[in-house]
C-alpha cells in the first residue's frame, strides 16, 4: 500500500534541500547568453541528469559508499570543492564556457546544476537515509520513488519558467546575476567544506 507519509516526507525534505528557487540565479547566469533551445534542453536535462545520480544512490547509494569506504562526510567535501571552483569561475568571469551545443549541454546539465548542486550531499544523503527505514516495505519504496519523481518535476518546472526572465533581465541583468550567483555559490561551498570537516572530526 502507498505510504502518504513516507511520500510527503521524502518529497518536501528533497525539495527543500534542492531549493527550485535557489537554482535559478545559477541556471540563468550559466545559459543567459545561450540560445532559447539550449535553455529550454538544459533546463529539463539538469533535473533528469540529477533524477538519474539521485535513483543510482535510492537502489544502491549504501552499498556502493560501503563498499568504497566513503562516507558522507568525503561526498560534501567533494561537491564543496567543486562548487566553490565554479563559484570563483563566474565571481572572476572567467567561467564562460567553449561555445558549441555539447559544451552547453555538460556545463549546464552535468555540473553544476545536476550535479552537485541538485543531486548534492544533501539529497543523497536524505535518499539513502529513506530508503533504509523503509524496512523492506514495497508502499514505503513506492513512496520514496513518486517523491524523487515529483522533486525533479518541480525543480524542472522553476528552471522552465526561469528562462521568461532573461527577456527582462538582458544581458546586463544576466552578467550582475552571475556575481551574485557566484557568492552565494561560494558560500554554499564553504559551509559544504565545513561540515564535511565537522563530520571527519566526529567521526575521528
Amino acid at each position: 500500500m502507498f505510504d502518504v507519509a513516507v511520500y510527503t516526507t521524502t518529497a518536501i525534505t528533497l525539495i527543500v534541500i534542492m531549493d527550485p528557487p535557489g537554482q535559478v540565479p545559477v541556471f540563468l547566469s550559466l545559459v543567459g547568453r545561450r540560445s532559447p533551445e539550449v535553455r529550454r534542453r538544459a533546463a529539463w536535462q539538469a533535473p533528469l541528469v540529477s533524477l538519474f545520480v539521485i535513483s543510482l544512490f535510492a537502489i544502491g547509494g549504501r552499498a556502493v559508499l560501503s563498499y568504497l569506504h566513503i562516507g558522507i562526510p568525503a561526498l560534501q567535501g567533494a561537491g564543496g570543492l567543486l562548487l566553490l571552483m565554479v563559484a570563483l569561475q563566474l565571481l572572476t568571469g572567467t567561467g564562460e564556457p567553449p561555445t558549441g551545443k555539447a559544451a552547453d549541454d555538460v556545463n549546464v546539465a552535468l555540473v553544476p546544476l545536476g550535479t552537485p548542486l541538485l543531486a548534492g550531499p544533501g539529497a543523497i544523503a536524505a535518499v539513502i537515509v529513506a530508503v533504509s527505514q523503509a524496512d523492506g516495505e514495497a508502499g514505503a519504496y513506492l513512496a520514496i520513488a513518486a517523491a524523487i519523481v515529483t522533486a525533479h518535476a518541480v525543480v524542472c518546472l522553476a528552471l522552465l519558467y526561469s528562462t521568461t526572465l532573461i527577456r527582462i533581465l538582458k544581458v546586463s541583468g544576466i552578467t550582475l546575476l552571475a556575481k551574485i550567483a557566484g557568492l552565494l555559490l561560494a558560500a554554499i561551498a564553504v559551509q559544504l567544506i565545513a561540515t564535511s570537516v565537522i563530520g571527519f572530526a566526529a567521526t575521528a
